[in-house]
């Protein structure tokens, strides 16, 4: 067991280099978005589902509260934690709908839109990739293996971080890593913390 624990390391790090210099572009344009999002006291609304919408939990943590080190709390809205609305809305209208509704809500001309997905083809965040748009919002996709419908939906203001593997947990840890680099450059773009 030890030496499969091992190899599952080894495969995480691999993947990680593996993407890591055509990410880099990428990252650093989505957080110039988000950035300019913030600057423009403008919020970002972040969503995804099940592991990508705890993804979605973290990264709206690091905003909300802080990454590394002390700064003021940025306007970030998790779209995923409040379950009674979002059974609500599944009920009444159908589950392609649950963040749509809180976007065209709550969501502002030069917000900003983080959705996360390992395949890009959830019917309820291309339904918020719309909703976003319609409001004039920013979108930043991160995405997995060929990026999916999200990717055709997407124009050119928009950015997509697209991890080109076909590993699911894979995805995921590549995922948190650019959620973590979004933090670390938010942070050095607007406070300059190293």
């Amino acid at each position: 067991m030890n030496q499969r624990i091992y190899k599952l390391f080894q495969a995480s790090v691999e993947a990680k280099m593996q993407v890591g210099e055509q990410l880099s572009a990428p990252i650093d344009d989505a957080s110039d978005k988000l950035v300019n999002a913030l600057l423009a006291d403008k919020k970002i609304m972040i969503c995804g589902n099940g592991t990508s919408s705890a993804l979605a939990q973290v990264f709206t943590s690091c905003l909300l509260d802080r990454y590394e080190k002390e700064r003021p709390s940025l306007p970030a809205i998790w779209l995923g934690g409040t379950v009674s609305t979002y059974t609500a809305i599944a009920a009444d209208y159908n589950y392609n709908e649950i963040y749509s509704k809180p976007i065209r809500a709550l969501g502002q001309e030069r917000d900003a839109l983080v959705v996360i997905s390992t395949s890009g083809n959830s019917g309820n965040l291309v339904s918020a990739v719309t909703a976003a748009h319609d409001r004039n919002m920013d979108v930043i996709a991160l995405t997995g293996r060929d990026g999916g419908d999200l990717s055709s939906l997407l124009d050119v203001n928009d950015v997509e971080i697209c991890v080109n593997i076909n590993s699911r947990s894979r995805i995921h840890e590549v995922h948190l890593l650019s959620i973590f680099c979004l933090c670390d450059l938010i942070d050095n773009k607007l406070f300059g913390i190293e």
